[in-house]
């Protein structure tokens, strides 16, 4: 993971990309021998929050397909609580591909400080595990 002298460009105060999806708190079982957060975990966290929202959206069963661009722009740290946003970047015949963004409140205090980010493709499935179509029609987040 990117330390925070790594990413002083990053602006802290900007504003979340989409709803938020779930929200959590980073606990030191979660942690590399350094003390940071684990990459996995976080990746987990939005994998997690993704098929919330993606659930939502294909009024069912889903499955993670792929992750594109995962990005660390900063560490996690035990204690901070974890906020995952989530917003439709496009709906396709059977799949919903979702840009996730992590968030974090460090000692329970704003600002927000953006940590993560990445596009997520879940694709809707019927009983069985074969891909289903998606209404675009009737998508109701």
């Amino acid at each position: 993971m990117a330390t925070e002298s790594e990413n002083t460009q990053m602006p802290e105060h900007t504003m979340p990309r989409g709803d938020l999806c779930t929200r959590t708190l980073a606990m030191p079982a979660d942690t590399n021998p350094s003390g940071d957060i684990f990459g996995g975990w976080l990746m987990s966290q939005m994998d997690i929050a993704g098929g919330v929202l993606a659930s939502q959206i294909a009024e069912g069963r889903i499955a993670t397909v792929a992750v594109d661009a995962m990005t660390f722009l900063r560490p996690v740290y035990v204690g901070d609580v974890v906020c995952v946003y989530g917003d439709i970047e496009r709906i396709g015949t059977t799949s919903v591909v979702l840009h996730l963004e992590s968030w974090v409140l460090r000692r329970n205090q704003p600002p927000r400080i953006k940590v993560t980010e990445a596009t997520f493709t879940f694709v809707a499935i019927d009983a069985e595990g074969r891909p289903r179509p998606v209404r675009k029609d009737e998508v109701a987040v």
